[in-house]
């Protein structure tokens, strides 16, 4: 009887002891896993210089504002990953379309960076306020600078048409205020805007208005979109040059007559109306009245040219590669 009370007994403390170290676990691990979860990754600032370039003009950042307008977008853009890493595999595809003309109407370089601030370069990109194409034309300007907008055709996404339009756009603007920086706050907020608050605040450039929110950080984001996209390693951006969107190899095929079916037409040349959509998406509809008789160049993709396993790499700026 003694010796089995003693047992009894101690089944009891060893149950107890079980217990408490259970009890001490389950009242530890919540703690345990905050500490774990609380770990902080490190997140740093980019370094902001004295001064950058834009168009060829040097522009300081001394000035608070300027200082602080540029970190602002940099930082922004830096740490938005998935956007800013498309943009620059797109750009080895719309780039080498894109450069040549800027080169050939006198335009900058730096004025690609305000297209992939405009649309991310998204070729199909239609904003709310109905701004559409890689350079995010309205219909009626479109049409000023000689781009036919219909149901059936919208040139504002032909990237060579809509290209040559925004040149022409530019270049009027840089002969009214003589300083590329003003021409990207004009191309934003509009040249009659721009032109009144300079007269109105008495200044000589853009930089130097208060202006609304968006136009003010507009110049400010395509400056950051150039130092990121000149050397994306420097922010931690790494790719491989298969990871780069590459251009596709078209016949241009003129089309001065109008089309019944573009699937059809698409189809007896040896592709689907889904790829002509995507290589031509100026195309608006599935047929082409074209009463005028007006000639378009239509691109068809060569055979294979949309296989990935079947195209050479082609890379136009070697610094977006760092894998």
């Amino acid at each position: 009887m003694t010796k089995r009370i003693t047992a009894c007994i101690a089944g009891a403390a060893l149950l107890a002891l079980i217990i408490s170290v259970s009890n001490t676990k389950a009242s530890a691990a919540p703690e345990t896993e905050a500490a774990e979860s609380s770990v902080v990754l490190d997140i740093t600032s980019p370094n902001i210089p004295n001064e950058i370039e834009f168009c060829g003009d040097k522009i300081s950042l001394d000035r608070d504002d300027m200082y602080e307008r540029y970190d602002r977008e940099l930082t922004s853009m830096a740490y938005t990953h998935g956007n800013t890493l498309s943009i620059i595999k797109k750009a080895n595809r719309y780039f080498p379309i894109m450069a040549p003309i800027l080169q050939a109407e006198g335009v900058p370089m730096d004025m690609l960076y305000l297209a992939c601030i405009e649309s991310s370069l998204n070729n199909r990109a239609l904003s709310g306020a109905k701004a559409g194409g890689l350079w995010q034309f309205m219909p009626a300007t479109a049409k000023e600078y000689g781009l036919e907008v219909t149901d059936s055709v919208d040139e504002r996404y032909n990237t060579e048409l809509a290209t040559r339009a925004a040149c022409r756009f530019l270049k009027k603007a840089y002969a009214k205020y003589g300083d590329w920086a003003t021409v990207a706050a004009a191309y934003n907020g509009g040249t009659g805007r721009v032109s009144r608050e300079l007269a109105a605040q008495q200044a000589d450039k853009a930089l130097d208005l208060y202006l609304n929110e968006e136009t003010s950080r507009y110049v400010f984001r395509i400056m950051a979109m150039k130092a990121i996209m000149e050397h994306p390693s420097e922010y931690g951006f790494k790719l491989r040059a298969d990871q780069l969107y590459m251009p596709v190899e078209c016949d241009t095929v003129e089309v001065s007559t109008p089309v019944a079916s573009w699937p059809a037409w698409a189809k007896e040349r040896g592709t689907d109306y889904l790829s002509l959509r995507e290589m031509n998406p100026w195309i608006r509809g599935k047929s082409l009245p074209n009463k005028s008789g007006k000639t378009y160049k239509v691109a068809v993709p060569k055979k294979d040219a949309l296989l990935r396993s079947h195209r050479s790499v082609s890379v136009y700026n070697p610094n977006w590669i760092s894998l």
